[in-house]
């Protein structure tokens, strides 16, 4: 169950320490955080990158490759940073929410607070990215035409044509977590009409990037590349986050799933009309495993009665209006009936609420689904 709090903006820009990383900025209320394990990669990508930087500038000192081998880790930094700023924007446009932005090591993640709803808004966020990395490249491309080669600024712009042109190419082999992946899933749900055969799909070529990773590393290693050890390096590290990645989606897919053969009708309660002030004791006894709607004199819906409250206060004062035990009722607390099993499962998901009142088309109470007993439903089903 997710939890969501209000937070004061700091009037400082200074980055600040928060949970997941340095705060660096905020893109439209969204924390770009710097995880602790990027200095970890960015030590990494310097010590590897600083003697290739020797035989790509031959008489650059030891300072000078080490500078620009750090500028390279920087550079690929900020191009990893503009390429999830574009998955982030675009999803914001698109009203989904995103919880945060986080680099980490030798990636990054955005991390949405809901799956798209359609396979064109899946396609159109895992793009974005690619498409910010391949304009950045060109942009460097054109730029080397205006800087005379051969000396450290040449190289810079180099590396972040390059840096970008790994990140948008890497990002569209066609495996989860990658933005390929996210396209492929995206294709083929948009073919079957079902999101869990994409994931599969984007699952396995996860795998298999993960697999041809660790092949081009060991080839590298076999033929003696001058750059072998920095792609045995990055190549371990990125299978390993691919097969990691590919795991999560596909354990998180799992659980978004709806078994076949279950109904929401099936889950849930039938609903009681009362009025708000009626003794919350009678209204608890009343109940009896129902959901109840508690309603005002002038037909206003006050609440769905919260049982556990409801025993508390009935305890201390069994004559209180029962409206003092309600639970409001929320637009995102209300289901529609004919809504898609799986979005009515994705909705109790996401929202902090331990019950929805489900209403038909024309807006009148069908019913009051809990989430203990869908989450019960559910694992039953998987375990039969």
């Amino acid at each position: 169950m997710a939890a969501t709090s209000e937070q004061r903006p700091s009037r400082s820009t200074r980055p600040t320490a928060v949970e997941g990383g340095l705060l660096l900025f905020r893109v439209d209320g969204v924390p770009v955080l710097l995880a602790p394990s990027w200095w970890i990669g960015s030590l990494v990508v310097v010590v590897l990158y600083a003697p290739l930087v020797e035989r790509l500038l031959p008489g650059a000192g030891m300072a000078t490759s080490w500078l620009l081998a750090g500028a390279f880790a920087v550079l690929l930094g900020l191009s990893v940073l503009a390429h999830e700023l574009g998955h982030c924007v675009v999803a914001l446009r698109l009203g989904i929410p995103v919880r945060r932005l986080r680099l980490f090591l030798l990636g990054g993640l955005s991390e949405v607070a809901r799956t798209p709803r359609k396979p064109g808004q899946e396609g159109m966020v895992a793009a974005a990215g690619p498409v910010v990395s391949m304009a950045l490249a060109g942009f460097c491309g054109l730029l080397l035409l205006a800087v005379p080669p051969g000396g450290a600024a040449w190289l810079l712009v180099i590396e972040c044509a390059v840096a970008n042109l790994a990140v948008g190419l890497f990002n569209l082999l066609p495996g989860l977590p990658l933005d390929g992946g996210r396209l492929l899933r995206a294709g083929v749900w948009a073919v079957t009409g079902t999101r869990a055969k994409g994931t599969r799909a984007a699952v396995f070529g996860g795998g298999a990037v993960a697999v041809g990773l660790l092949v081009w590393a060991l080839i590298g290693l076999a033929v003696g590349s001058e750059d072998r050890w920095l792609r045995l390096g990055v190549c371990v590290v990125t299978a390993w986050f691919v097969a990691v990645g590919a795991s999560s989606e596909l354990a998180a897919e799992s659980r978004r799933s709806w078994p076949e053969g279950l109904t929401v009708t099936e889950l849930i309660r039938p609903v009681l009309q009362l009025p708000a002030e009626s003794p919350v004791s009678d209204a608890l006894a009343a109940s009896a495993g129902r959901g109840v709607v508690l309603v005002r004199a002038d037909g206003v819906a006050a609440g769905l009665l919260d049982e556990v409250a409801a025993e508390r206060l009935a305890m201390a004062s069994p004559g209180s209006p029962a409206e003092l035990a309600a639970e409001p009722i929320r637009a995102e607390t209300v289901l529609l009936a004919s809504d898609p099993a799986a979005e009515i499962a994705e909705r109790v998901r996401e929202t902090p609420a331990w019950q929805f009142l489900v209403v038909d088309e024309e807006g009148r109470p069908a019913g009051v689904l809990r989430r203990e007993d869908l989450r019960a439903a559910i694992s039953s089903r998987r375990q039969s």
